[in-house]
């Protein structure tokens, strides 16, 4: 007989509560008594055999269709099902949304929703994902957000709106939520079942608690989420950038800003307070570098800095913001706070802004348990340090060093043409070298003296033997020297494979590393310190400089750390405790090695499993004897183990129970076996949770080899830029720069110089140009010339070569010389920002008082076309009076790109210290084709040649670039008009006869009708003229001459062309 199947049938609308018809406001109804309950939800349970169910089935599909009528209304009473559907369909009323008081304390929630409602009322700013059975659950508005976020099914179930998702999934969906902008936290059972029916809790719900908390900054670090060996991690940083300010009243600045960011996955804290003005350019370029996922923003903070602050963290963004408040730390609180933490009295030395950003960051931090990642005092470094050049934001932005102007990427910036690394965390220091140029010039001759080293053991592939002394047992031993290029392409590439050992190596710090994780990153560290001992740094350090295998100081102090005995054999030590077996299997049982009287909790657990276990076999012999059965053995089916499995006809005790059948078998639990394997269950999960407390212990023993195994990372990595930088020098065939000694005046000496991107993109087409800059002599350079003639593009070149240079590279030249600079500053292009109200010319101004008020005589200042966002006068001379400041008060090295021919004239006021040039080109008249067209207004084509030449270039050619926007051919003939007339009313200041030799009439060009192809031509004839006659001020005769030959050629073509045979002769 088959078996009977169950049809539950729930009752969807609960009766509602009789309210009285007229309720009188002076005697109001009173509330239900204590013992009154909520309606409870019906439930019918109906059992039915196959054969009724068919035979209901049938009466269901042969009733009639024909609707119900009413009696009173004989309208069609709707069914069931259209009650179901109206009320699933019908909007949830605004006064039901928010129920009063009274109503929610009526509400009887199951011993779940219960626990969700005083986690929520604990965490009420946090998404909650609660572990129940195989699934996390959301409730209510979370249930909401999360269907919206994910996309899955959300529903009603009892009071709350809910939706779930699979355990296994957890990693995917919290990423999800939390790239999203959420601050998310799971909530797991903190027992088991075995332990749940031995402990007090037995008859209620399974007890749970928060056990992780998910933000963008703290993702990679936390439990069960990155750092996998299988889905690797993210290469970008994740700061946590906290703020706060104090304003200023004194002084020329606005406020004074303190900051603490830090990278919870990998350690690196930075710090700093400083001075910033009313447009926080200081603030918006420590943003643009340090790039955070997540701002702490300490109240009260000024509109200005909050406003930039948002605006960096826009919708687009995804960069997430939590607002504190600093109260709290009134009164000497944020430095008690802070040395609660710290045992060391370093922290003294810090701001008293700093402090308090970095007291709010370990009051942020101890929510997460990450707050421990603070008291590495190693990690800690300056925003700002004499070393190194701070770029400001203009400079980052405007020179595309980190990202592109058009869509934001990293392709086509400064990064990823330097980027060759192989290593995640040789990428993020690669960022932090090109970001921050070194400013000290020992520093930059080592880095250039190690990328020299391994650019030239690139020839060789081949490691060198060389015979060495006997051993004690009288055997020759050979030294091999192995070649530097091959061995640490081979030791980087190895490890690009692993997961991110340097965010590895900060999750076991955290104890949140898996054991597949750790051995994965200790073996990576291990291996790399065994193949780079083979160099023998240490085994040389008495050795002469002639005979080491690396000649290069800061190469074999990277090497020696990354690959010191001590971490080698910390590494090996660790391990040795570690079966590699269980960790590639998650087995924690059989994770920890036990020898040398290591863990006895956990041998102790083991023991207690294993007697277990024999209690369970030996009660299998008793079985034997009982049923008469040698061969009788235990089973397990379906996860169910120590099953006894008999044929049907076996008789057996009373007291056995049935667990399941088939038609031949039946299979049983004897009480003993329930009571043992009852037994076995409690001690296995106590062996899990002394393995999981093991395990935990042994991750936080290792926090006293934290900083030497970051140490030996850290070294890793600069050795994985240095080698990206050789990597490049020989591919793009640069050549090393030479620094001048402090002692010697500013300079920048360039010869070809190329731009490091556009040379890739052009390929050989690039045309290089000469720098020569000398605070001695020429400081300054004008630059002017066509649109489009590639004035932008050399000043930027020169700026990038100079950075290029300071970060260690090699650059795109056939020589190059310069000065330590200590910084470079840009102003150029023009946009607004209207969010924090500025206008273009704002934003012009803006950057040039920031140059005026930073550069040095050791300065490098690129300015482009300022004073366009105003009227031309006054454009004009705010870039004067601009350039003038710099060449009196500053003597800053100066490229200065204009528009404005008048600005040279700057040079008679500083004699041989301004330059004037222009890059050069070539017109050329269009051909009889070409004229008749509608686009050849202009009359001539111009060719760029590219190269910087003496001289000042007085057109613009602005008509050419308007053309190759396809303007329409009216507007560029009457722009051309226009331009004409403008430039006879602006001579016409200088006196009558100098207009009268400048042009003719401009009446007669109007009176030549507009509508006929000969008005256009003779148009174009008349402005040549013009053109001609107008030139004789500022051109030599046999200019002039050529010019006036030109128009009469240009006359006769015309004449032949419009009028009739023999009429001119």
């Amino acid at each position: 007989m088959g078996k009977q199947k169950q049809l539950v049938m729930s009752r969807f609308f609960a009766p509602k509560p009789k309210t009285p018809d007229n309720p009188s406001p002076d005697n109001p109804s009173p509330p239900p008594p204590p013992t009154t309950s909520p309606s409870p939800k019906i439930a019918a349970t109906v059992s039915f055999s196959p054969a009724k169910r068919k035979l209901l089935s049938n009466q269901l599909t042969t009733a009639s269709k024909k609707p119900k009528l009413s009696p009173h209304t004989h309208n069609p009473i709707p069914s069931l099902h259209q009650k179901f559907l109206d009320k699933l369909l019908e909007p949830t009323p605004i006064e039901t949304q928010q129920p009063s008081p009274s109503i929610k304390a009526l509400k009887k929630y199951t011993p779940l929703e219960q626990q969700v409602v005083d986690l929520k009322n604990q965490y009420p700013d946090v998404l909650l994902m609660v572990e129940v059975g195989y699934k996390y659950r959301f409730f209510g508005e979370d249930a909401g957000i999360a269907a919206r976020v994910l996309g899955i099914y959300a529903h009603i179930d009892h009071n709350f709106l809910t939706a779930s998702i699979p355990t296994v999934r957890l990693n995917v969906h919290v990423r999800r939520l939390v790239k999203a902008g959420y601050k998310v936290g799971v909530v797991k059972q903190t027992e088991t079942a075995a332990i749940k029916a031995h402990g007090e809790n037995r008859a209620g719900p399974f007890c749970r608690g928060l056990s992780a908390l998910y933000t963008k900054a703290t993702l990679e670090a936390a439990e069960d989420m990155g750092g996998g060996v299988e889905d690797g991690c993210g290469g970008e940083n994740n700061y946590l950038c906290c703020v706060v300010e104090k304003n200023l009243l004194v002084t020329r600045f606005d406020v004074k800003i303190g900051m603490v960011a830090v990278e919870i996955s990998t350690g690196d804290v930075v710090y700093g307070e400083f001075d910033d003005g009313i447009m926080r350019s200081g603030l918006e370029a420590l943003v643009l570098s340090l790039a955070p996922a997540e701002l702490l923003l300490g109240e009260p903070l000024s509109k200005p800095t909050e406003k930039l602050l948002l605006s960096y963290a826009g919708p687009a963004s995804n960069v997430r913001v939590e607002h504190v408040s600093r109260d709290c730390f009134s009164e000497g609180g944020a430095l008690a706070e802070v040395m609660s933490l710290y045992e060391y009295l370093g922290i003294m030395n810090m701001p008293d802004l700093a402090v308090q950003a970095l007291a709010l960051t370990i009051r942020h931090l101890k929510q997460f348990g990450f707050e421990r990642i603070l008291c590495n005092e190693a990690s800690f470094r300056p925003v700002s340090s004499n070393i190194e050049m701070n770029l400001s934001a203009n400079t980052l932005q405007q020179l595309e060093i980190l990202r592109n102007n058009s869509d934001g990427s990293e392709t086509g910036s400064l990064l990823h043409v330097l980027s060759n690394t192989l290593t995640i965390y040789g990428s993020r220091l690669l960022r932090h070298w090109v970001t921050h140029p070194l400013c000290d010039r020992n520093l930059i001759h080592a880095r250039l003296d190690a990328v020299s080293e391994i650019l030239g053991s690139m020839s060789s592939c081949k490691a060198s033997r060389t015979v060495g002394e006997h051993d004690e047992e009288g055997y020759q031993t050979a030294t091999v020297h192995h070649d530097l290029y091959f061995l640490l392409s081979s030791v980087l590439t190895t490890l690009g494979r692993l997961p991110d050992i340097q965010r590895g190596i900060t999750r076991i710090f955290h104890r949140t590393a898996t054991p597949k994780e750790f051995v994965a990153v200790i073996e990576g560290i291990l291996y790399a310190g065994k193949q780079l001992q083979r160099l023998h740094i240490e085994d040389q350090s008495s050795v002469t400089d002639v005979r080491r295998s690396v000649q290069s100081v800061l190469l074999r102090t990277l090497i020696s750390t990354a690959s010191s005995s001590s971490v080698v054999h910390t590494a090996a030590k660790l391990l040795s405790s570690v079966s590699k077996e269980a960790a590639e299997q998650g087995d924690l049982l059989n994770l920890v090695i036990i020898r040398d009287g290591q863990f006895p909790e956990v041998a102790t657990a083991r023991k207690a499993v294993q007697l277990a276990e024999e209690n369970l076999d030996s009660l299998m012999h008793l079985y034997r004897k009982q049923l008469r059965n040698r061969n009788l053995e235990f089973t397990s089916i379906s996860g169910v183990t120590h099953l006894i499995e008999l044929p049907l006809d076996v008789k057996v005790p009373l007291d056995w129970v049935k667990v399941n059948s088939t038609k031949k078998t039946v299979r049983y639990h004897p009480p003993e076996v329930l009571s043992a394997l009852d037994q076995f269950q409690v001690a296995k999960e106590e062996l899990m949770i002394i393995c999981q407390t093991t395990w935990d212990s042994f991750l936080r023993g290792f926090g006293k080899y934290y900083l030497e195994f970051q140490a030996a990372i850290q070294a890793l990595a600069a050795l994985d830029c240095l080698h990206s930088l050789a990597t490049l020098s020989k591919a793009k065939n640069y050549v090393r720069p030479t620094f001048v000694d402090d002692s010697e005046p500013a300079q920048i000496d360039i010869c070809s110089g190329r731009h490091p991107v556009l040379e890739i993109i052009l390929h050989d087409t690039f045309v290089p140009n000469d720098t020569k800059l000398n605070a001695d002599g020429e400081y300054c350079q004008i630059v002017t010339g066509p649109n489009m003639g590639g004035k932008s593009c050399y000043i930027r070149q020169v700026a990038l070569i100079s950075i290029m240079a300071q970060v260690g590279s090699f650059v795109p030249a056939s020589s190059c010389k310069l000065h330590v600079l200590d910084g470079v500053y840009t102003r150029m292009g023009a946009s607004d920002s209207i969010q924090q109200g500025r206008s273009t010319f704002l934003e012009e101004l803006n950057e040039a008082s920031n140059i005026l008020h930073k550069c040095t005589h050791r300065s490098l200042v690129i300015i482009d076309e300022l004073g366009r966002g105003t009227s031309t006068h006054d454009g004009e001379a705010i870039a004067y009076a601009t350039l003038h400041h710099l060449l009196e008060q500053k003597k800053s090295m100066v490229l200065f790109v204009t528009h404005y021919p008048k600005i040279s004239e700057i040079k008679a006021r500083f004699p041989g210290s301004v330059g004037a040039y222009h890059v050069s080109y070539l017109t050329s008249k269009k051909t009889a084709d070409d004229a008749t067209d509608s686009s050849s207004a202009a009359g001539e084509d111009v060719t760029y040649l590219y190269k910087l030449v003496p001289g000042i270039c007085e057109r613009s050619f602005g008509f050419k670039v308007a053309e190759l926007a396809q303007l329409p051919s009216s507007c560029i003939r009457r722009a051309t008009l226009m331009a004409a007339r403008l430039e006879a009313a602006e001579s016409g200041k200088l006196g009558d006869d100098k207009e009268r030799m400048r042009f003719i009439d401009q009446q007669d060009a109007d009176q030549i009708s507009e509508s006929t192809p000969m008005a256009n031509e003779f148009r174009e004839l008349l402005l040549d003229i013009n053109s001609a006659v107008a030139g004789t001020l500022d051109c030599d005769g046999p200019r002039f001459y050529e010019r006036i030959l030109n128009a009469r050629e240009r006359a006769r073509e015309l004449l032949t062309k419009f009028l009739p045979s023999g009429s001119h002769s």
